[in-house]
Formats: structure tokens, C-alpha cells, sequence
């Protein structure tokens, strides 16, 4: 029997990211043209000057707060709806197809629609809502529909009242739901709020600045704000997770 090869945790993690920086690397050398696929060392150059600023952190700060406000907002307006839309029948008739028409209609045409009716500062945190509502929202209400019928049972044979049985058998039978719901929503609202920043171009923010590099063809600013982003996008996902469930996280120390 062949003996199973274990990889230890902080070398599993650094692997695929050291064979994908040499691919990178790789790739750069045979295009040989840094306009095209600036290398590694050029985009870390780059990303270390743009860091000893004061303006990238404001800006890198200010993206962050539009995500957080969106993500936010788009949570507390999706479990709200999908209790209503569980709760009533007239609810669910009026507000579900809505929330559909949402989750169907392409990011652009949000972005483009909003920026006539807000200030577009405020345009990529609306768009983060929007995009996290459906998500929200759908994760919620199947969370409530598959709640255990048998749980409901005992509650009402021991005369419990709508709040002790929201706590303790709506709430659990969702939790997971919505964990699911906002690890799924998280990479949304960031895909679309930088989006929505590269499109209308506020002030102080990391679309802006992705879209001036690609303007001004320095790629390797672009390729250094790209990866702001996305270790951004990671800090702020460990960070949500870690706070919803810390019991899970601490296991994981």
C-alpha cells in the first residue's frame, strides 16, 4: 500500500500561490512586453510605491467602506424580505418576482440606472446592495421552508410563544443558510462595487484608479490595484466569517 504524502497547512496554502506567481513569471518572459504582462517582481514594485502613499490607503479605505455599507445594508434587506415573503402570501406575490427582476438584470445596466438617481459616490454601495439582496434573500427563505416540522411541533405542544420560537428553531434552521448565503454574496458585492467604481469613476476609490492605469496604459498599476482588491476581498471575507462564527474559527487555530 503506498504511503499517503501529507502537505503541512502554511505549505498547502503558499504551493498553488508560488506555482501560479512562476507561471505568471513565465508568461511575462515569453510575451517580453511589460505594456502587455508586467512580471511579478514589476507589479510588487509597484504595489510597494503605491503603498508608501497616504492617498492609496485613503482610497483603498474608502473602497472598503462602500463594500462594507453595501454588504451590509444588502444583508439586513434580504433576511428582512425573506421573513416577510415567508410570512405572507401577499408579500411573497408582490416582492418575489422584484427580487428576481433583480438577480436577473446584468451589473452594467444597474450601475448605469443608479448613477442617474445618486450622487456616484454613493453608486457602488447601492450596486453592493442590490447584488446581495437576491442572495440574501434566497439563502433566508429556504432556510425558513426547511425549518423541521417536527421542532415546530414540540414548540407548540410546550406553548411557545412567535419569539422563543423564532430563537430557538427559525434561527438555528437558518443560520447556516445565511452563512452560505454571505460567503456567496461577499466576492459578489466586491465584483460589482469595483465595477461600479471603474464605471463612474468617484473619488477616492480603487475602480478609479484601475480604470486611470488602463488610461494611461501602466499596467503594472493595474495589475498591482487588481491585487488590492482581491487581498481586500480576502481580509474581508476571513474577518465577516471569523465574527459570525467564531466558535468554528477558533477550532481552526
Amino acid at each position: 500500500m503506498r504511503k499517503k504524502i501529507t502537505i503541512r497547512q502554511p505549505f498547502k496554502a503558499l504551493l498553488p500561490l508560488a506555482v501560479w506567481i512562476f507561471v505568471w513569471q513565465l508568461a511575462a518572459m515569453a510575451v517580453n512586453k511589460v505594456l502587455l504582462i508586467p512580471g511579478p517582481v514589476t507589479v510588487i514594485a509597484s504595489l510597494g510605491r503605491l503603498a508608501s502613499t497616504a492617498v492609496f490607503w485613503k482610497t483603498a479605505g474608502m473602497t472598503l467602506l462602500r463594500i462594507i455599507l453595501g454588504t451590509v445594508t444588502g444583508t439586513v434587506a434580504g433576511c428582512a424580505l425573506a421573513v416577510l415573503t415567508k410570512c405572507s402570501v401577499l408579500a411573497d406575490t408582490v416582492v418575489s418576482p422584484v427580487i428576481r427582476l433583480i438577480r436577473a438584470t446584468p451589473v452594467a445596466s444597474f450601475i448605469i440606472l443608479i448613477l442617474l438617481w445618486v450622487s456616484k459616490s454613493r453608486v457602488p454601495a447601492v450596486v453592493s446592495c442590490l447584488v446581495v439582496i437576491p442572495v440574501i434573500w434566497e439563502n433566508v427563505a429556504a432556510g425558513i421552508e426547511n425549518r423541521d416540522p417536527l421542532l415546530l411541533e414540540m414548540a407548540e405542544a410546550y406553548s411557545f410563544g412567535r419569539l422563543k420560537t423564532w430563537r430557538y428553531i427559525y434561527i438555528p434552521s437558518v443560520r447556516p443558510y445565511l452563512m452560505s448565503g454571505i460567503s456567496n454574496a461577499l466576492g459578489l458585492a466586491w465584483k460589482s462595487g469595483v465595477a461600479a467604481e471603474v464605471l463612474c469613476a468617484p473619488k477616492l476609490a480603487v475602480g478609479t484608479q484601475i480604470y486611470n492605469s488602463k488610461l494611461y496604459l501602466e499596467t503594472s498599476e493595474l495589475f498591482a490595484w487588481t491585487i488590492v482588491v482581491i487581498i481586500l476581498s480576502m481580509i474581508f471575507e476571513k474577518l465577516v466569517k471569523r465574527l459570525l462564527d467564531p466558535g468554528k474559527a477558533a477550532g481552526r487555530v
